[in-house]
């Protein structure tokens, strides 16, 4: 899902965290238990440079100066082990509070792609690659993981940790609080920015590459047969390797902009360590600094980047993260081409027209000034070649798309101010194509009616006369189809899906290319049950056979979007 223009890492961290509204109080004491943990490490790793000092002292039996230095060593053993056992203890509730959020959140946003698509669908993803669909629908969403559970809280940890932090040295010498405010600002803040933007393009370049990759492979396993049938095999092999090593080439680029980050960070630490160290000195030895101030500042300033280095690990993967964000959320902000009505009109079937109709496909003329009249209780036939625009007027009367000019009325009502809901529960839609689940096949019947009974799938297997096939199989109705259907003959298909028709029991049953993959036998059959069982409905058949005519009670000539 490719934007013209990409927004700004913030405005996608601003838009992924506007999500986690619901679970704000949980986020929060997850930030909480992350300082309070971060401080325990860090006072420990203090108080581990008190008790090795405390001890060098009483080893060469020199009187320990006031202060925290005068502590018996007994009680700052005692203390290390409560820090160690708190930070643990913390570190856990922190990580289970933003797994927790994360999880949370991953099903929130599953649900919201799967209904924005459905809102899209079919308008705007016929023709969609499916393989990115497949990958934002899967690894993005996956990769979103980091963001939640990694990213949101460590951000806002290391930013009051830094605070503390910066305010205890501070209050030691001035100077340590500043110096070791610069150092955390550049650590956590100046060369993740720097570093980021240097992996923001090759990180979506990234993640666009493993969807095309996904649609690459997806393809070649639908198309096996073809592949060995025409000896393709090798120049198809030829293809992956080439693809799979482009986008190992784009993953070594990003991992060595990790590599060089992290070095980069290293030495930041290491220098502003020794900074701290060195000033600290010198104020020592000029008298301006106890002893005692020194040791808290040096030890601070070296224990106390753990919430920052992890601010900064993160630059890298998040690049990754904010460009699977931004595929996702532009899923979720896509408008569709058809907005659903929801507090519209509700009216019952009576019959259909349309009026004056034009429609195109971007540029494509389809249909133009189209009108007809499909009255009740009819069956009405439309015949013509491929590409004369009989499955896009079925599509209109789905309201699939919306016409350009004119209407399309149901019961006298323009279809755009009916409910979708009311809307669909009077209409049955046959496509060319059935699509079966992976699933049985009374399950794949059972589609047209939820909750429909084995007897009413029974009945409408025999409408539309695919019931003794199903009968003759080993398991019957509750045989599985196997993945796209493929273990049915596409007549197979096409008759489970007029018998989906059939148990949706709609008035109005709009049928394209019905027959088209059956044989003269089972088109006869199928027609005369249509003949029988449709006495009531209006039904609108599209061939491009003359034979399918035969059983309709008005017949229209279609010629490039005209009625003849």
């Amino acid at each position: 899902m490719k934007q013209a223009k990409r927004r700004s890492a913030p405005m996608i961290m601003g838009a992924l965290i506007g999500l986690v509204k619901p679970l704000l109080p949980v986020m929060c004491l997850a930030i909480l238990l992350g300082v309070i943990g971060y401080l325990c490490a860090i006072f420990l790793t203090i108080l581990a440079g008190y008790g090795l000092l405390h001890a060098l002292l009483d080893a060469i039996g020199a009187a320990a100066p006031s202060g925290v230095l005068s502590v018996p060593m007994g009680r700052i053993f005692i203390l290390l082990i409560c820090l160690a056992v708190c930070r643990g203890l913390l570190h856990y509730g922190e990580q289970y509070c933003n797994h927790f959020i994360a999880f949370k959140l991953l099903a929130i946003i599953r649900n919201k792609v799967f209904t924005a698509l459905r809102r899209l669908c079919p308008a705007k993803l016929e023709g969609r690659d499916k393989g990115n669909l497949i990958s934002i629908l899967t690894s993005d969403i996956e990769l979103l993981e980091v963001f939640y559970a990694h990213t949101i809280s460590p951000i806002a940890i290391a930013v009051c940790t830094c605070i503390i932090m910066v305010i205890f040295i501070g209050s030691n010498s001035v100077a340590g609080g500043m110096l070791a405010l610069a150092g955390y600002v550049v650590v956590g803040a100046v060369i993740p920015i720097v570093m980021g933007r240097k992996g923001a393009a090759p990180g979506m370049k990234l993640r666009n590459a493993f969807g095309d990759l996904n649609s690459f492979v997806l393809d070649s396993l639908r198309g096996l047969d073809e592949t060995i049938q025409y000896d393709d095999g090798a120049q198809r092999m030829q293809q992956m390797n080439d693809r799979s090593a482009a986008y190992g080439r784009l993953q070594k680029e990003l991992n060595q902009l990790e590599a060089v980050q992290r070095s980069i960070t290293d030495l930041a630490i290491l220098l502003f360590s020794l900074a701290m160290l060195l000033m600290l000195l010198h104020f020592y030895l000029a008298e301006t600094a106890s002893f005692e101030q020194m040791l808290i500042c040096v030890i601070a300033m070296m224990g106390s980047f753990g919430p920052v280095v992890a601010l900064s690990n993160l630059s890298n993967n998040l690049n990754q993260t904010l460009a699977s964000g931004e595929r996702v959320l532009a899923i979720l902000e896509e408008e569709p081409k058809v907005e659903e009505v929801y507090n519209g009109k509700n009216t019952e079937f009576f019959g259909a027209e349309t009026q004056n109709i034009s429609f195109s496909y971007e540029k494509e003329q389809i249909l133009k000034n189209y009108s007809i009249s499909l009255p009740k209780g009819k069956i009405v036939g439309i015949h013509g070649v491929s590409g004369s625009g009989k499955s896009t007027l079925l599509r209109l009367l789905m309201r699939f798309w919306d016409v350009q000019e004119g209407s399309v009325a149901i019961s006298g009502e323009d279809i755009r101010e009916l409910n979708t809901a009311n809307l669909r529960d009077m209409e049955s839609y046959v496509t060319q194509e059935t699509y079966l689940f992976h699933d049985s096949i009374a399950n794949n019947i059972a589609i047209g009616k939820p909750g429909a009974t084995r007897e009413e799938i029974i009945k409408a297997a025999k409408q539309a006369s695919v019931h003794d096939f199903i009968q003759s199989l080993p398991k019957g109705y509750d045989t599985p189809v196997g993945e796209l259907g493929d273990t049915l003959s596409s007549g197979e298909r096409q008759r489970i899906g007029i018998a989906r028709a059939f148990l949706h029991d709609a008035p109005f049953l709009l049928l394209d290319e019905p027959t088209s993959n059956l044989d003269s036998l089972n088109e006869g059959i199928v027609l005369k049950s249509l003949r029988e069982t449709c006495h009531d409905k209006t039904v609108v058949l599209v061939s491009h056979r003359k034979s399918t005519m035969h059983v309709t009670d008005i017949s229209y000539e279609m010629d490039q979007g005209r009625l003849s």
